[in-house]
């Protein structure tokens, strides 16, 4: 088993307001035994703001001030920052902590719902996963939540679950969309799936541009069988869940959607 701890929090404009919020929760999510704490896309940051005003590479003093937090409490801290590219940005998870410094680059970009990401941000192209306490977790952020490969790479790769932080953006139905795509994608790679989402903004009193994606809340946790194990409301909240990753194998026994697919194995060769 390994315990998780998702923490749904909104960040503000203030890189240094925001690093004292992820100290606050991880603190917090470490005293009810979590090994990995989880915050969301654009932590280090909203959007809404220049990003590559608020950019840091990952050896930068944000990234330095949560890795100090991660080994204060002796976890994993996963959290969304925004490194460097030239005129652009990567849309980047921080994963430190244990022993580990490194990051996951966003690899589908927001071009969707009259929304351009790909304007200030470029993609990344490396899937990502890190080994804790013998399980292995794979990263994937926000809008790669829709992109079923690359859920099955991680799995085919060993992961047992796939940690989703999102600031995803709202509209009519995209709530529902957001636990939809959340329990597909546990079901067709047999992993838990983790998704750790900014509250509504209306649940804090935030006043943000309309069309920043800037979370609807309901931070959800599926299970290998597209089962709802968990899920929070709209607003700021933690939510602590034990990871078995036998779920997983037997999820991918039962289903046999990774031995039996095609179509993705062909493409690869």
């Amino acid at each position: 088993m390994l315990r998780v701890g998702l923490c749904q929090v909104t960040s503000s404009a203030d890189p240094e307001g925001n690093l004292r919020t992820i100290r606050e929760w991880t603190a917090t999510a470490a005293a009810r035994g979590a090994r990995v704490v989880v915050f969301p896309e654009a932590m280090s940051a909203r959007f809404g703001v220049r990003l590559t005003s608020v950019a840091e590479p990952l050896d930068g003093p944000w990234a330095h001030g949560v890795r100090d937090v991660a080994d204060e409490f002796g976890v994993l801290v996963v959290a969304g920052m925004f490194t460097p590219d030239g005129d652009r940005v990567r849309n980047t998870l921080l994963i430190t902590g244990l022993g580990h410094h490194l990051g996951y680059d966003k690899i589908h970009l927001y071009d969707a719902f009259g929304f351009r990401e790909s304007d200030t941000v470029a993609p990344g192209d490396q899937p990502v996963t890190v080994t804790v306490d013998d399980v292995t977790l794979g990263f994937a952020t926000c809008y790669d939540v829709r992109f079923p490969e690359l859920f099955q790479h991680l799995a085919e790769a060993g992961s047992s679950a796939v940690v989703v932080p999102a600031s995803w953006a709202g509209g009519e139905g995209k709530r529902e969309q957001w636990e939809l795509l959340v329990r597909a994608r546990a079901l067709d790679s047999g992993t838990w799936v983790l998704g750790c989402d900014q509250p509504d903004p209306a649940t804090v009193g935030l006043d943000v541009p309309p069309t920043a994606p800037n979370g609807v809340g309901h931070s959800t946790v599926a299970d290998p069988f597209g089962r709802v194990h968990a899920r929070l409301g709209a607003g700021p909240e933690l939510l602590v869940v034990d990871v078995d990753p036998a779920r997983a194998e037997a999820s991918r026994a039962a289903t046999a959607v990774l031995a039996n697919r095609t179509w993705g194995a062909a493409a690869r060769r």
